[in-house]
Formats: C-alpha cells, structure tokens, sequence
C-alpha cells in the first residue's frame, strides 16, 4: 500500500487556490468540455497536448462525513477494498496492470469525496476507463480480504495517528470544533468503530455510493474531447445505476455559544504549540465574495514570513518562533480559519496567547493595510498559476469541487473573484466574524503548567485526507 501524509493547512488552502482562473487558464489554453451522460455520470475533459500523457480521475460523491453512525472510517475502508479483484481483474491486480502499462495509481478520501486516479500514456486512457468502470459495479470482496484489509486500516491509524501526538492533538481539535456535524469524525475512523466493520458494511456502502449518477469523471491530457467522450460513452455510458442519489442530509452545526479549551500534555513533545480555530463559510456557502475574502485575510495575515502576524510576533516582539494562519474553504457545508504559533524560549503560553487575543482584536477593528492585501492577492494568484503546470492540479481542482457540490464556475472565475477583494470587502467579512466563539488548543510538554488553558481534554492540526 501507498502511503500518503495528509496536506498541511497550508497546502490544503493553495489546492483550493488551484481553483482555476479565467486568466491563468486562458495563458495555458485549457479548454474545458463537460457532459453529463445519460445514467447521470459527468464528465470533464481538459486538453494538454505538452506530453503524450494522461491523467483520469473518478470522483464519488461520499467521504467520510456521508458515512452512517457507528461506522466512522468506512469510506477510506472502502477505498482500499476498491483495489481488491472483480469479475474479470483478479485480486490485487488493478495496480499492478497500470504499472505493467507503464502508469501510476492511487487514491485518497477526504471528509466529502474519495477519488481514485491513474497517470498514463495517453493510448491506455481506454483501458484504464474500462477498468475502473468494471470495479464501478463488478467488484467482489471475500471475508478474507475484508478482515486482512481491516488490520492494515488498524495499522495505519495506529502509525499515522496513535503514535503521533500532534496528530491526536488535531484530532481532538477538530472533534472539539464540530460538536454535531460530521466533520468532527476523522476520515480514518476512530478505532473501535473500524474494528467493527463488516463484508455487509462494505457492500452496502458500495451498492449506494459507487453508482454512475453519483461519480464525476475528470480526463485531463493528450486527448481529444470528442475522442475522450467516446470512450466514456463506450465504458461508463453503459453502466446502470444501483441506487438513487440522495440529497446528501447531514447534522448541522449549532451555534457555538462560548468559546471551547482543549490542552493536551504528552512526554514526546518538547516545544508547546499554539492553535486557535474558528468555523467559517465555504466557497459553496458564502455569500458576497466572503470565503475569497477569507483566502486573502488568511494569506496577508499569516500566509507566510512577510504576513502581518509573523512580522508582529516573530520578527518585531521576538515572542514566536513561528507564527501563521490559515483559511480552508473547499468543504462542502463549513471551512474553517485558524491560527497557529509557537512561543518563543522563556516565553510563557500565557502570554503568547493574550498578545495573539490583541492582535486580532486589532486586525477586527482597523483592517489590513491595502498593501497587504494586495501582496496577499499577488501570491494567491502566482501560486494557483503554477500549480496550473499540473495535469494532476487540473485534475483535482475541477473533480474536489464538482464532488463537494460546487459548480465549474466556481473554478472559472476564481481568479475574478479573487481579484475583487479589497480592503472595504475584508472590513465586511472582519465585521460578521465572531471573534470569541473559537477553540482553543494547546499542546504542551508533560511538565508544563498551561496556566489559563486549564482544561481536562485532550486535543490539534487538522487530518483533512487520507489515502491509501
């Protein structure tokens, strides 16, 4: 199995800058065909004649936050299992046919989509249609391989989560900033719902998930649109669905009422660090341009060593060692901003945290200066156009916002909206945010005393995918 860390904050956020641009996009001559197949399958089809390569993703419409109670971790479970044999492709074979045909493959599941993808020469892009198509309606699992592929599940959480404090901490972060909707789960399960999963659990998930009209199909390369929907025609087209696509229903979050503390202590760390989270709009949810100003708020106040807060804490007051924001808006219901620092030797958590309170106050009442926000725009557009240079960027930029319900305008005019935000639409969005209705966490050294972070939970970063 592959394995792969899940992205950053940091990175979460430039995928979602990968979000297309008309200008950017008209500079590389993408040209983007889309169509919707008659058993309700979309697909996308993206022209890239610089190698004669391909890249073919499958997007399901389901994540971890679609998965039903009690069974956590189901999602990222099936998405191994889909790698298992079928009627005509013997066990463990699907991988090891892309690698005999001189490609790549893989997969990851996030909280609202699992995506499965192949990297190839551009004449196997039939081949690999026909394949997935076939594993789409086809696939036949043992008890065997379901209880073998249940303990590498066991063992990866234990690996990537269990055994790493700072991943607990963003665990217990996140469960503590969600107190109703899903996204409080983690995408690889808690443990004792992922020894209880079943053959029955998985089949079921697969009859009502991995339907055409729930799947979304993304060819970006050496291909002819025309040529490309043929082929799509040809294997998927066929296909039909094995249950209606339902609206995807999930707990909405109440409104946080008080500000919530997480501290969580552990011998295996030696240099406390500082987060704060707040939950916030999305790019499907926003309204009035709010989620790109968040983007351009995130990057000018903590996007890097020249942000607002750095400069303050690190470089000016020499009270950080590091210090940073974030804004995550690809979610399908809620995204999320936070901050994140570390105090500097002698420094107590105490005070780092009152200095970071003041300066968001600050930041809430005056704004950000018209030249950081500029920069901040300049940045976010530079990075999305590089990412560009990626038929695997492409790719994803369309597929993660098409399965999390957005729209191919969303990406298309990302850059247009981007380029809209000015200091008066960051007074707006500073305006409507709740600044005290946040968590809090802290992960400390076993001997550290958290002084006002006194609290009995545990808690951190945020897991935001995983593959595997």
């Amino acid at each position: 199995m592959i394995h792969r860390t899940p992205p950053t904050p940091r990175l979460l956020a430039a995928l979602v800058l990968l979000l297309a641009m008309a200008l950017p996009a008209a500079a590389l001559n993408v040209d983007v065909t889309q169509h919707t197949l008659k058993n309700g399958m979309r697909v996308i089809v993206i022209p890239d004649r610089r190698a004669p390569t391909v890249t073919h993703m499958v997007w399901y419409r389901v994540g971890s936050a679609d998965e039903p109670a009690g069974k956590t971790g189901l999602a990222h479970y099936f998405e191994h299992l889909m790698f298992q044999g079928t009627k005509s492709i013997p066990p463990a074979e699907f991988s090891r046919i892309i690698e005999r045909l001189g490609g790549q493959d893989n997969a990851f599941t996030s909280f609202d989509y699992t995506a499965y993808y192949q990297r190839i020469a551009a004449r196997h892009l039939g081949r690999v249609m026909a394949m997935e198509a076939e594993r789409m309606q086809n696939l036949q699992l043992s008890q065997k391989e379901v209880d073998t592929e249940r303990e590498v599940i066991k063992e990866e959480r234990r690996l990537r989560t269990d055994n790493d404090p700072r991943a607990l901490f963003g665990e217990r972060l996140r469960a503590t900033l969600y107190l109703a909707h899903p996204y409080r789960r983690p995408v690889v399960g808690w443990m004792d719902d992922v020894e209880r999963l079943k053959l029955k659990d998985a089949m079921a998930f697969y009859r009502r998930h991995y339907t055409p009209a729930n799947a979304i199909v993304v060819i970006v390369g050496d291909v002819d649109p025309a040529a490309a929907l043929k082929l799509a025609e040809q294997h998927y087209g066929k296909l039909k669905n094995t249950a209606e696509v339902e609206e995807r229903a999930r707990t909405a979050e109440p409104p946080l009422l008080t500000a919530r503390r997480v501290v969580m202590r552990d011998e295996r760390i030696r240099t406390p660090a500082f987060q704060r989270m707040w939950v916030t709009p999305t790019y499907r949810t926003a309204k009035d341009g709010a989620a790109h100003a968040w983007e351009v708020f995130a990057e000018a106040f903590g996007g890097g060593s020249t942000s607002l807060i750095y400069r303050t804490l690190v470089v000016k007051e020499k009270i950080a060692t590091n210090a940073g924001a974030w804004y995550s808006g690809e979610g399908r219901d809620y995204g999320e901003f936070g901050v994140y620092a570390t105090p500097a030797p002698g420094v107590s958590p105490e005070k780092l945290e009152a200095r970071i309170e003041r300066l968001l106050a600050e930041v809430k009442r005056d704004g950000l200066p018209g030249t950081d926000i500029g920069h901040a725009i300049n940045v976010l557009t530079a990075e999305a156009v590089y990412a560009l240079d990626s038929q695997f960027g492409l790719a994803r930029m369309f597929g993660s916002t098409l399965a999390a319900d957005g729209s191919a305008d969303d990406v298309l005019k990302w850059e247009e909206r981007l380029r809209a935000v000015n200091t008066e639409r960051i007074k707006r969005m500073l305006a409507s945010w709740a600044l005290k209705k946040h968590v809090t966490g802290w992960l400390l050294p076993a001997a550290d005393d958290p002084g006002p972070a006194k609290a009995t939970r545990q808690g951190a970063t945020k897991e935001k995918e995983t593959a595997r």
